[in-house]
This record gives structure tokens, C-alpha cells and sequence, in this order.
């Protein structure tokens, strides 16, 4: 026995009154992809330091090797801890990375000269001639 035409047409439109979100969540999986692609994190010397204030400091947008020099001289680049000799080499595969990075040194109020110093003058050796000093504004 057949059904008339109008169940069928009633039993379609029940499968048909939920909407279908697959697509909406197909295009919120993409978009969140992206967002994670594109997005820039932030980079770390790896400790925390005292910056010494400094009037005239200003924010730096491009900073993408971060040198860390804690108070006993221990120097600190991405989270490791390197031996002063090997920082210039450590900074020379950084550039190759990224060659319109610049160097920011953030040196402990309490830390000697002499191992800025040291760390500059490896910059300069691996080439990169971008060199800045990081300070607190007072």
C-alpha cells in the first residue's frame, strides 16, 4: 500500500527543522588555526630581572633575541642558561632566523659591567649591530 503524498512530505520536514552547525563549526575550526599560526608570542630572557630606570627609555616593537644577565652574572638566553664564551654563537643562529632582529640585553641592576659588556661585544661579533639595553621608565 502506498502513502500518500502528503506524509512524506510531513516526515521530510520533521528530518529538516534542526539546523545543521557542521559548516559553522568547519569555518570556527579554520579561523582558530589561523589565529594560532599568526599569532606572535611573547619571548623571554628566561629570568626575572631588576632594570635599572632610565628617563629616556623607550618601548622596542622588534626585539627578537633577549639576552638575560642575572646579579651573580649568569647570562640567559631563551630560557637556558649559557656560558659567556658561547653566547656569541647562540646569537648568531638567532639572526640567522631572523635577520632584522635586534639584540636586547636586560641586565640586572646588580649585575657588573663587565658581562654587558661581554654580551655586546658578542652581538657585535655575530653581526648584529641593533643592540639595545633594556630599562624600567621611572
Amino acid at each position: 500500500m502506498r502513502r500518500p503524498f502528503r506524509s512524506i512530505a510531513n516526515n521530510e520536514a520533521e528530518e529538516e527543522e534542526g539546523i545543521d552547525v557542521t559548516p559553522m563549526l568547519d569555518v570556527v575550526f579554520i579561523m582558530l588555526i589561523f589565529f594560532i599560526v599568526t599569532a606572535s608570542f611573547v619571548k623571554e630572557s628566561g629570568i626575572d630581572v631588576n632594570r635599572p630606570e632610565a628617563s629616556t627609555a623607550q618601548p622596542k616593537d622588534r626585539a627578537n633575541i633577549l639576552v638575560g644577565i642575572d646579579p651573580d652574572g649568569d647570562v640567559w638566553i631563551n630560557r637556558r642558561n649559557v656560558e659567556l664564551n658561547s653566547v656569541r654563537a647562540n646569537i648568531e643562529r638567532l639572526h640567522a632566523e631572523n635577520p632584522q632582529g635586534s639584540v636586547v640585553i636586560q641586565a640586572d641592576e646588580e649585575a657588573a659591567t663587565r658581562y654587558l659588556v661581554a654580551v655586546m661585544d658578542a652581538a657585535r661579533e655575530a653581526g648584529v649591530y641593533n643592540v639595545s639595553i633594556a630599562a624600567q621608565e621611572p
